[in-house]
């Protein structure tokens, strides 16, 4: 029976992304950023890890095409962490490189997607002499980048972290050091007074540092975003923590300006310590380390960065070494 209402059917809408630009320019990167989710990895036997990452997703677009499909992008997200939480062992990083195949299936113009993500990720921690457990920030941080050949798509993922921590500045320190040592002269005999240099702790200032690193994952291969922490932690003069103590104040003072470090102290402690837990490594493996020391006495920041293979960071540390001795 016809009820007289009239069907009204889907208007074929204009593609208006698919026109010739006025301006025929290629664009490297184009696309989404801050999209913001929720992502609960469950593990056997373990507390889940409960992310809100931040995603960034571009593809490349050619000259002769006006735009991208931009609903795409934050679609591919959306798509790959929904079957996502179906599965136990995930790696952030597979994940974005997952998201970058699907942006390639999706934009057939493009020769070339890359994804980031950011998050906060908690660790439990104690406090150096109470004990007290408490939760720490941290960011954990994952990239992946995919492109057209020949052969078919390439895709290269990375998985990083970035630390907050403390450093203490040996320039200043030694310069207290000197003008206490001239004051105790006045008083006390040469022995006497390398004993209390040796024995006192001598005041600096301090920086919030911030550390980095981001190291490529082969096929195959597994890193834990947990022990890139640990590293960046252990890089700088000393580890903070969210609750302290007088007792445990004390202990992290005393610890940091016992072990003074420059901003480049800390990123060759971490290059260090990088070839150090992963020299399984294949030598093309790319690693990026950063650290920021935002200054106490200064209104600027220090920075120091290395940009090398595994094979390069190797073979420094080697002849270094080869040098020294």
């Amino acid at each position: 029976m016809n009820s007289g209402v009239k069907k009204l059917e889907t208007p074929c809408l204009p593609d208006t992304q698919e026109k010739s630009p006025t301006i025929p320019v290629h664009l490297t990167r184009v696309g989404v950023k801050g999209v913001k989710k929720l992502l609960k990895i469950e593990r056997d036997k373990k507390r889940p890890i409960v992310l809100l990452p931040t995603f960034d997703a571009y593809v490349d677009l050619p000259s002769t095409q006006r735009g991208i499909h931009m609903s795409r992008n934050p679609e591919a997200i959306s798509d790959v962490l929904g079957e996502a939480v179906e599965r136990n062992a995930v790696e952030i990083e597979s994940l974005c490189a997952e998201i970058v195949s699907l942006l390639l299936e999706k934009h057939k113009y493009a020769k070339r997607a890359e994804v980031s993500m950011k998050s906060d990720f908690m660790i439990m921690k104690k406090s150096p002499v109470t004990k007290h457990k408490t939760q720490e920030m941290t960011n954990i941080m994952a990239d992946a980048i995919g492109y057209r050949t020949d052969e078919g798509v390439v895709i290269r993922k990375m998985i990083g972290a970035e630390v907050i921590g403390m450093t203490v500045c040996p320039c200043a320190q030694e310069t207290v050091k000197e003008s206490s040592k001239q004051k105790l002269l006045e008083f006390l005999d040469e022995e006497t007074t390398e004993k209390v240099l040796e024995t006192v702790t001598f005041a600096s200032h301090n920086q919030r540092g911030r550390g980095s690193i981001m190291i490529e994952v082969p096929s195959q291969q597994i890193i834990r975003g947990e022990n890139i922490i640990k590293i960046i932690e252990d890089s700088m003069s000393s580890s903070v923590c969210e609750l302290l103590k007088r007792t445990d104040e004390h202990a992290v003072v005393v610890h940091a300006h016992q072990n003074p470090m420059f901003v480049e102290d800390c990123v060759r402690n971490m290059i260090q310590k990088i070839v150090q837990e992963f020299s399984h490594l294949p030598d093309d493996t790319l690693i990026t380390v950063q650290q920021v020391n935002e200054e106490s006495i200064h209104r600027h920041n220090a920075f120091a960065e290395k940009v090398a293979t595994m094979g390069e960071l190797k073979a420094e540390i080697i002849n270094g070494l080869e040098e020294t001795n």
